[in-house]
């Protein structure tokens, strides 16, 4: 397998903490907010989710949850203020704990509200965990352009996270020759955004309640780019259908769209979500195929679809 498409050991700082249950219980609890958050019972909505916190229940959806609602009642000492020294010490710590392990090879701070890229506190604290040598690197998941750029003012920064495909690609166009030349890597968030771009639904198809892909087609829970990359999901297929003839023959839609991210020299991995072990192997499998050529999509004949569906807000 190309190198490229390895992803690196990574332990988000929010995501590791929990197991099974736990995952299961935030799903639940992101559910009963965006009901209560949709009601205009704010308020109702955020305590939901601390409650899912105590319990256990603490994802990083529901962390990005909970700063997008504090935001909305102008909350935003609160918003930032889960990345403290403190805070932030005790995630790592439980995070190694867990793991069973000295060092976490790779922490990224999980899409934090803007206002945490411009506190360098929180980054000092990584800094100072990785000369304690309880990280090995770290970085940070944005949900735009702009936070990325603004991470990677930090000299200590190695790697960004972010929502990059075929519908959505100004990150190329805006962030990837200064992240190369700061020598950061990149993390390819939602390369088959939400699946759309495994060419396998279909309009009028609707998803479990507890499935993002239901409740936050307009952002309802979180950043909507993070569902769909923020197209409407209509559109979407729209699209999806014009990308089918440009498919060769020995690719799925999904691989084609791996391929395609693989083409940029700038992206370090991609990390395209799985719930079968075939389809991890189709993923993997994208790396071994050839470049594609002009005729099918390079980046300059997929960008017209980018234009056209790319919220201008990334």
């Amino acid at each position: 397998m190309n190198p490229k498409s390895r992803k690196p050991e990574e332990a988000n700082g929010k995501a590791a903490n929990g197991g099974a249950n736990g995952q299961s219980g935030s799903a639940s609890a992101l559910a009963k907010a965006v009901s209560l958050h949709l009601e205009g019972k704010r308020k109702e909505a955020l305590q939901e989710l601390k409650g899912a916190i105590s319990s256990g229940g603490d994802s990083a959806e529901v962390y990005s949850a909970i700063g997008h609602i504090q935001f909305e009642l102008e909350q935003y000492d609160d918003a930032a203020k889960s990345y403290t020294r403190a805070n932030i010490t005790a995630h790592v710590e439980r995070c190694a704990q867990n793991l069973e392990i000295e060092a976490l090879d790779l922490v990224q701070l999980h899409c934090p509200p803007t206002d945490v890229y411009y506190m360098p506190e929180g980054f000092g604290v990584l800094g100072d965990l990785k000369r304690a040598g309880r990280i090995k690197h770290y970085g940070v998941s944005v949900e735009r352009v702009e936070e990325a750029l603004k991470a990677i003012e930090y000299p200590d920064v190695q790697s960004v996270q972010i929502v990059f495909n075929l519908f959505r690609q100004r990150p190329a166009e805006h962030f990837f020759a200064e992240a190369q030349r700061r020598k950061v890597g990149i993390l390819a968030r939602l390369p088959l955004s939400s699946g759309l771009l495994s060419g396998k639904m279909k309009q009028g198809q609707r998803f479990a309640a507890d499935d993002h892909r239901e409740f936050n087609r307009a952002g309802a829970a979180f950043d909507r780019g993070e569902t769909f990359s923020g197209l409407d999901f209509d559109t979407g297929l729209a699209v999806v259908e014009e990308l089918r003839p440009l498919v060769p023959a020995n690719m799925t839609l999904a691989q084609f769209a791996l391929r395609w991210i693989e083409m940029f020299d700038a992206v370090t991995c991609s990390i395209p979500g799985a719930k079968r072990p075939e389809q991890v192997v189709e993923n993997a499998a994208a790396a071994d195929l050839p470049p594609l050529s002009s005729d099918s999509s390079s980046p300059a004949r997929a960008r017209p679809f980018s234009a056209r569906t790319s919220p201008e807000s990334t």
